[in-house]
């Protein structure tokens, strides 16, 4: 697994009933009151896939997310009984890949079922096994090709609902919108802005909106994998900060240590505004859509008027 073993909370049940109203910003992550009849478990590895997969089955599928706590590291998980046993019984599984959730692998693997529907991100979207950012959920198209891909299995599981896996693929796919337009204007607007990161979270997304980072993909990389970065890739990112080379700092919220607390000290001691982003999606309040146009609002208010959000 190319990132790091750190700490992970345990599997978070969501509410099939509150996902499948996912499209308000109050959607809850609460646990189910128990299997329904007729519904379809589901399981998504990472919250933001489990939110997907709700608002695309609603009230024809019971899901559940693996990992969905923002306050935590979201990078290695140590599965539970109770994970196995969720993902063992799962007639649909929507998982990341590249190296990020490789656990549902070998739980697939050591619970085999026939009839169960794995969508592999990674796979989905053709990407090489040496695609070197995991982080697909920032990237402009992953979710419609994920949701396309929700609504084709679940038609094949429950062929009778088809229309209504579709209607709501449709509505999904319409409320990315919003989300599109903010990514534009902020092209628009402030194209080849320069920006430093403390790792390539939402690295996909800063392209998507021109701007310019000039972190060196050497750090960003070591960051993400629990390495010490060499001293000369510090000392490049430290002058992007002390000299204001950069109009924000971009930096992973759910996991600081040492280092990355010093860039994030010393963008405030310069006065380059901070936005924190996550790996997993904020709850509650938040659904895929409006998480990461907020993500966008954030960016456009630190380049516009040097406010800093470390937090949504």
């Amino acid at each position: 697994m190319r990132i790091p073993a750190r700490v992970l909370a345990a599997a978070v049940p969501l509410s099939a009933a509150l996902l499948a109203s996912a499209c308000s910003p109050a959607a809850s992550s609460a646990a189910p009151p128990g299997p329904q009849r007729g519904t379809i478990a589901a399981v998504g590895a990472e919250n933001e896939y489990a939110n997907v997969i709700g608002q695309i089955g609603g009230r024809y599928v019971r899901v559940s997310a693996i990992m969905s706590n923002p306050n935590t590291d979201p990078h290695t998980f140590e599965a539970s009984s109770g994970v196995v046993q969720e993902v063992s019984a799962a007639r649909l599984v929507v998982q990341n890949g590249l190296g990020y959730d490789t656990f549902m692998n070998t739980i697939e693997k050591a619970s085999p079922s026939p009839g169960r529907k794995v969508i592999d991100v990674q796979k989905l979207l053709g990407l090489p096994d040496s695609t070197p950012n995991p982080h697909l959920w920032y990237k402009p198209g992953t979710m419609t090709a994920v949701a396309r891909a929700v609504a084709g299995d679940l038609a094949a599981l429950q062929p009778s609902h088809a229309p209504y896996f579709r209607a709501n693929e449709r509505r999904f796919d319409a409320s990315l919108d919003a989300w599109a337009r903010a990514i534009a204007a902020l092209r628009s607007a402030y194209r080849g802005v320069p920006v430093a990161v403390t790792e390539p979270v939402a690295d996909y997304m800063l392209r998507a909106a021109g701007a310019d980072n000039l972190t060196p993909w050497a750090l960003q990389a070591d960051v993400m994998n629990g390495v010490d970065p060499p001293p000369q890739s510090i000392t490049r990112e430290e002058n992007l900060l002390s000299q204001r080379k950069v109009r924000v700092l971009v930096y992973n919220q759910q996991v600081t240590d040492p280092l990355t607390r010093t860039f994030i000290a010393l963008a405030h001691a310069n006065r380059i505004p901070v936005v924190g982003v996550y790996e997993t999606m904020p709850e509650p309040g938040y659904d895929y859509q409006s998480w990461m146009t907020a993500e966008v609002s954030a960016l456009r208010k630190a380049v516009a008027a040097k406010i800093s959000a470390e937090k949504l």
